[in-house]
């Protein structure tokens, strides 16, 4: 129904011309391939993909189609897959048809749609994820399993006698043991070792 009222809605302009529609990620494939456009509206949620493995796909198809998500999720990682993808913008599906009109003409001129600004703060908060990924797998890589299952326990309010009853083992191991995960990370109490490992997530 989106699709129909899209097409309805662009065809209105004459110097718009709606080649066909498709509703999944292999239809768009053999869609751009038989009618090569110039740009392509992409949705991100796809039945059988995402859209942005349509527009990789197309645009190996096609290496100059533009393309334009309009799409409803706008979360960060919906828009750094379409960024990603080779996409020339973003947009809400909420967004009026005359708003859609211009950015397929804009798209067609070959002008980037997505402001620097939105860009380089998007690029800058990837980089931080994956600096903070990085630094929990080498915590978690640091870390024995036996000492994650500890981490698990002090979490739940254990103390080192408690743990050491339940795990079956001496107290003395258990100090040992806590001993090594403050040490690992660079924490100064249990307390602030639970709140680092929840910060990496490593008591999930």
């Amino acid at each position: 129904m989106l699709a129909e009222g899209l097409e309805l809605a662009l065809e209105r302009h004459a110097d718009l011309a709606v080649v066909g529609w498709a509703a999944t990620v292999e239809e768009a494939v053999r869609l751009a391939r038989e009618k090569r456009p110039q740009v392509v509206l992409m949705d991100f949620h796809l039945p059988d993909g995402t859209g942005a493995e349509a527009a990789g796909k197309v645009r190996d198809e096609l290496g100059d189609v533009a393309i334009v998500f309009l799409s409803a999720d706008t979360s960060e990682d919906a828009l750094m897959a379409a960024i990603e993808s080779g996409a020339s913008g973003f947009l809400v599906k909420s967004g009026a048809a005359a708003q859609v009109a211009d950015a397929v003409r804009r798209a067609a001129e070959g002008e980037m749609l997505i402001p620097a600004a939105t860009l380089a703060g998007l690029l800058a908060r990837q980089r931080q994820r994956q600096r903070e990924q990085a630094q929990s797998k080498h915590i978690t890589d640091q870390l024995t399993p036996r000492e994650r299952e500890i981490l698990k326990l002090m979490a739940l309010g254990l103390d080192n006698r408690a743990i050491a009853e339940k795990l079956f083992i001496s107290f003395t191991t258990v100090r040992g043991h806590v001993q090594n995960i403050l040490e690992k990370l660079d924490a100064h109490s249990k307390l602030e070792a639970v709140a680092r490992a929840s910060a990496h997530g490593l008591l999930g």
